[in-house]
């Protein structure tokens, strides 16, 4: 049995990876600030019967005091999302990245070697993407100018034909495009270079759209699904920017935290040590404009309206490939995603 914290335990993955992992027969210490990004006030005091402990990540002694007597971390706590404005980048950066350091910092002192970091897609920037005519291509930040004209597709630098998004895997070239992608970024560097100094061993989980019971809502930080979900319940229509024809890989939340006990597992053979990333996906490709479709046919509410809204650090297409994950973890997404859904939408309405 493995003594694990898990930080961010109370948040929307967190409450599930516990789960996962209690189910999975490890010992979980939980430790969550309950910032108002992830929770609509403050948060439980136990978690599936585990005590919460509460404080913040950049406070060093109430870190050293939680890891005491455990043998691996579980690091789900972060700042999401777009936000609002660039008054937001302070915070990111202090929740993210000095909250980690903080916590590595905290890890090699007690000696504990073992990590499982919650990453993200967003590191990617744009997916992977080829071109009829120049094959593999990266497309350049998208221009306002395009966006506002209604030009969503990325186009080849070399020859300026349309590019067609392909599955995008780990060995991909890493290029945030928001503040919150280039923390999460940061995230991973600065735990590679934790595990190098110190012999530790990371599983850096690239989590993809994450959706499923008890996702934050109502906040400019929650996801997508939240989002539309929190229409239909209003009786709203979803509103779906560009023209909705975005591509993306969602997957199920309970997929996600049985991907966390795989982590943890790879973290304790002899023969890993450094970072390693895996995608969280489940290798199909929906466009949102489908997403808010079937979830609004699964409650009966009204039809998604495509606005044509557009954000600057929004991406077109970021589909994975899941292949790492299921040849190295053993890990592979069970969730169908109508079922999960539907399953989803239901359970919001039940309150």
């Amino acid at each position: 049995m493995t003594h694990v914290l898990v930080t961010g335990g109370a948040g929307f993955i967190g409450t599930h990876v516990t789960s996962a992992l209690l189910n999975a027969g490890h010992r979980v210490s939980i430790l969550d600030v309950g910032h108002p990004a992830a929770h609509a006030g403050p948060p439980p005091d136990t978690v599936h019967g585990v005590a919460v402990r509460r404080a913040d990540l950049r406070d060093g002694a109430a870190v050293a005091a939680a890891l005491r007597g455990v043998d691996a971390v579980v690091h789900q706590a972060a700042m999401v999302g777009m936000g609002v404005d660039l008054d937001d980048l302070p915070e990111y950066v202090g929740c993210n990245d000095l909250g980690t350091a903080v916590l590595l910092a905290a890890m090699a002192r007690a000696g504990v070697h073992r990590l499982v970091l919650a990453g993200s897609m967003v590191v990617y920037g744009e997916g992977a993407y080829t071109c009829p005519a120049d094959g593999p291509a990266r497309p350049a930040a998208r221009a306002v100018a395009d966006l506002a004209a209604g030009r969503f597709e990325p186009t080849c630098l070399l020859c300026g034909r349309t590019l067609t998004s392909v599955p995008v895997d780990e060995d991909a070239p890493l290029d945030p495009r928001s503040v919150y992608a280039a923390t999460k970024l940061a995230q991973e560097h600065l735990s590679a270079a934790w595990a190098r100094q110190c012999g530790g061993t990371v599983v850096a989980l690239r989590y993809h759209n994450v959706y499923g019971p008890g996702m934050p809502r109502d906040t400019p930080y929650s996801g997508v699904a939240a989002i539309f979900r929190s229409a239909l319940e209003a009786g709203r229509a979803p509103r779906v920017f560009e023209d909705g024809a975005q591509r993306r890989d969602f997957v199920h939340v309970g997929d996600v935290a049985r991907a966390n006990v795989a982590a943890l597992d790879a973290t304790g053979r002899d023969d890993r040590v450094g970072l390693r990333a895996y995608n969280v996906a489940s290798g199909r490709a929906t466009t949102v404009g489908e997403m808010a479709t079937a979830l609004a046919r699964a409650v009966g509410g009204p039809e998604p309206v495509v606005t044509g809204e557009f954000r600057l650090g929004d991406v077109r297409h970021v589909v994975a490939s899941p292949e790492r994950a299921a040849a190295e973890l053993g890990f592979r997404a069970e969730v169908d995603l109508v079922t999960g859904l539907t399953e989803f939408a239901h359970a919001a309405l039940r309150g």
